[in-house]
């Protein structure tokens, strides 16, 4: 049979080969009899939150998953295949930066995908065509933290599948952490690239005081009973707003609460304010507001391909009836927490349409400390000690919310 390797591949065979093959004992038992198996087709589709890779095979194909660090990568390991894929076909995107297969040894080929940040296989499972005439590979991947990613690591077995493909489940859990620990994603807006706004006495910028309260914030959840708090962000980088809801999902995040402190023109303005999604916003600050933050993906570079109309309705819906009782609960848990401590902005509790808060499982909250427009404010929103007291505010705010409205079921 004609072995159609691309020739990307055998590049990357002449100089992979030596450093994979120690990594792992050999996968499958190698056929002098066996034909390979033919790769004739393959598409890939997503974005920097989620990848999908299908892959169309003659014959149903036995594979296994592992990861690799360093930098951060994904194995599926096959029997004996030729690959008569076209190049254009298999083109990194999405989650991928890299992508590349071909022979490993004797009865052993391999397909790596590297990736740009940790990342997680949600799924993994081989679909038979109508008939049995061809078989489908589909691997769903979803960017996770670094923890997570160690975690799969540390786990994985060389000589076995992570899982035989018909187990494989999405580690996307809906509605939260079950039988766990209660879960909730704090996430320092911006970032990396996107600075957010900057102070105009101390020229401090958004992205460094989102982290700061995060990380205060999380320290404060922590002392809860029964939490963990984790962070979507824990350094300078950019995370795009679709990012940052999956890594909530990937958690099993029972609460998203997304950082944020802006500027305005009305330099008098000050206080905090909390934000939950809705199609449509309560007031034109709010719309302004939301419409900036939902800008963040453009000032990095990324394009934002909005659902059709039905489908973005159907999402929303799915929100609204999931979950917006318990974002406004909690919401009106932090004002009410708030007040008499931490001033706040008239009618504190608004909402608008914040794509970071588009999670159909997860409760979300946005909670705008201040504004770094206001000088008043940005003395406070630098000073880790009014950062320390807030956080323990909102802290106290999520241990009652979850012991009066999660108790009883909202």
């Amino acid at each position: 049979m004609l072995r159609l390797i691309p020739e990307k591949s055998l590049r990357f065979v002449a100089g992979a080969l030596a450093v994979l093959l120690g990594l792992a004992a050999p996968a499958f038992a190698a056929s002098a009899t066996a034909a390979p198996l033919l790769a004739f087709s393959a598409r890939i589709a997503g974005d920097d939150a989620r990848t999908r890779l299908i892959i169309d095979f003659d014959r149903k194909p036995d594979f296994k998953v592992h990861y690799v660090a360093n930098p951060y990568r994904v194995l599926i390991d096959l029997p004996e295949t030729d690959f008569g894929i076209k190049a254009e076909q298999l083109e990194a995107r999405g989650i991928f930066s890299e992508i590349r297969y071909g022979t490993m040894a004797e009865g052993r080929s391999r397909i790596v995908l590297t990736a740009k940040k940790p990342i997680t296989v949600a799924l993994a499972e081989v679909q038979e065509e109508q008939g049995a005439a061809s078989y489908r590979l589909v691997i769903d991947a979803a960017i996770a933290t670094k923890e997570a990613f160690q975690a799969q690591m540390e786990k994985q077995s060389w000589q076995e599948a992570t899982a035989p493909a018909t187990e494989q489940k999405p580690v996307m859990l809906p509605g939260g952490n079950a039988g766990g620990p209660f879960v909730i994603a704090v996430d320092a807006g911006h970032g990396g690239i996107d600075n957010g706004a900057r102070g105009g006495i101390t020229q401090t910028e958004e992205k460094n005081v989102t982290l700061a309260f995060a990380k205060a914030l999380a320290d404060a959840l922590n002392t809860l009973p029964d939490t963990k708090a984790i962070l979507t962000r824990d350094k300078d980088e950019f995370l795009s707003l679709s990012q940052r809801v999956q890594l909530a999902r990937n958690e099993g995040a029972n609460l998203l609460i997304s950082i944020h402190a802006d500027t305005l023109k009305q330099k008098d303005t000050r206080g905090a304010t909390v934000y939950t999604i809705s199609d449509k916003a309560s007031d034109s600050l709010a719309a302004s507001l939301a419409e900036r933050e939902n800008l963040s993906d453009q000032i990095a570079g990324i394009a934002f391909v909005d659902e059709p109309a039905e489908v973005a309705d159907i999402l929303l819906d799915l929100t609204r009836r999931e979950t917006q009782a318990f974002s406004i609960n909690l919401a009106q848990s932090v004002v009410s927490t708030f007040k008499n401590e931490v001033l706040l902005i008239n009618n504190p509790h608004r909402h608008a349409g914040f794509r970071v808060l588009t999670a159909p499982d997860v409760p979300s909250i946005l909670l705008e400390l201040g504004f770094m427009s206001n000088k008043d404010d940005e003395q406070l929103l630098i000073d880790p000690a009014w950062q320390k007291k807030v956080a323990g505010l909102v802290a106290k705010a999520v241990g009652e919310y979850r012991a009066t409205v999660v108790a009883n079921g909202g």
